[in-house]
């Protein structure tokens, strides 16, 4: 399901974390081949994405509580 993204934030890692409107985060790594995300890389970047929907896996596991 696509939510939009609201706030980034880092893990103790240094990996940026996107924050959904739906309250699930998920890891927006970029890591070619496997995710071509040149966006997550910069501040402006994360700003223009602010608001893009990004598929959220958790929203698609009516299971799943939001606090995930």
């Amino acid at each position: 399901m696509q939510r939009r993204i609201t706030g980034f934030r880092q893990d103790d890692e240094g990996y940026w974390i996107a924050d959904l409107e739906c309250g699930h985060s998920q890891h927006v790594r970029h890591n070619p081949p496997w995710f071509v995300r040149t966006w997550v890389t910069t501040e402006r970047g994360r700003e223009e994405a602010l608001g893009s929907p990004l598929e959220c896996r958790f929203c698609d596991e009516p299971h799943r509580p939001a606090s995930l």
